[in-house]
């Protein structure tokens, strides 16, 4: 078994991007077997495109974050460890582990991860906090990256960057800057509906880490397509920012999940457009937020569309590096 995770040799290439497709573990009440029968059936349907990792979401409840009831209603689901090892075992590609930490205490959460290590084979792991601050918070979140930062074993760590938290604070590039000296090497935005926040989140963050001589670490930008008003209520009870212009378009479209897509692909080029003065490592994140078909398989198409994008934007910034060297 090596002693360090995979991503974090690929991470350190500013050039390339890094592509994930994003996932949740099956309802805890499905069948070990059954389990294994869904990881095999998302692999196969990502078979014929590249990508480097896959990314396991821990979900929460969520309730105490907002007083508007749940679209889609909350079901517990397997261990994201359990889950992450067999998407592991069946793709042989590194899989990102998502864990919420504010109910565990610093104990606990260290056998959590020693067992993540050693019985699942879990290298990287990206750490929530609550889902609000009203909630009584066991472990705050710089404990847990302290905890995992001084466990014995090597965990390439992450976090999550919320640009909607940006627009009404201003200061989540300084989250991201004292997330990174608690432990964080790579960063995972929330789903993507409002470019404009994202822009203003990485471009303040660009120039703060200029203004202290500090080298940004990897910014993966996550898109979810959205085919129908039951998804999009859901995609903004989650807290994305869904501009009403948006919305609209995509309601009242003729097929709202094209829409959508192309929605993704426009908020896309536009960030890129707008940071191509800077140096920041990128990545992207592509999930779908139901288990319908049609959307499973829009994001799947979302993937290819937006992967061409960014690795056409990565190859034009590597000429123009060329032309002046």
């Amino acid at each position: 078994m090596t002693t360090q995770s995979e991503l974090q040799t690929r991470y350190n290439d500013i050039n390339r991007g890094v592509y994930f497709i994003g996932t949740t573990p099956p309802k805890s009440d499905t069948p070990l077997d059954k389990v294994s029968e869904i990881a095999e059936k998302l692999l196969d349907r990502v078979s014929d495109i590249d990508f480097d990792g896959l990314i396991v979401y821990d979900i929460q409840d969520e309730n105490s974050r907002i007083s508007k009831p749940r679209p889609f209603p909350f079901k517990s689901t397997h261990d994201t460890r359990l889950y992450s090892s067999l998407l592991n075992k069946k793709s042989n590609h590194p899989v990102i582990t998502y864990k919420s930490v504010a109910q565990s205490n610093s104990d606990d959460f260290d056998q959590w991860a020693n067992e993540a290590w050693e019985k699942y084979g879990v290298k990287d792991v990206v750490l929530v906090g609550s889902p609000s601050k009203d909630n009584e918070i066991s472990l705050p979140l710089a404990d847990a990256y302290k905890t995992l930062v001084d466990n014995q074993h090597d965990f390439f760590i992450g976090g999550v960057t919320i640009a909607e938290r940006h627009a009404s604070k201003k200061d989540e590039h300084q989250r991201l800057i004292a997330k990174h000296q608690q432990g964080c090497s790579f960063f995972i935005s929330q789903a993507i509906y409002n470019p404009q926040a994202t822009i203003d989140l990485l471009t303040r963050y660009a120039i703060e880490c200029q203004k202290q001589d500090v080298k940004p670490q990897r910014l993966i930008l996550t898109f979810s397509p959205c085919g129908s008003k039951k998804t999009l209520e859901f995609i903004e009870w989650l807290g994305v920012n869904v501009p009403e212009a948006t919305s609209l378009r995509i309601l009242n479209a003729d097929n709202p999940l094209h829409e959508s897509i192309q929605n993704c692909v426009k908020s896309l080029q536009q960030i890129l457009e707008a940071i191509q003065p800077y140096d920041l490592p990128l990545g992207l994140n592509i999930e779908s937020l139901t288990n319908r078909k049609e959307e499973i398989d829009g994001s799947i198409l979302l993937y290819k569309l937006l992967r061409s994008k960014m690795d056409n934007f990565l190859a034009k910034k590597e000429l123009a590096a060329l032309s002046k060297s």
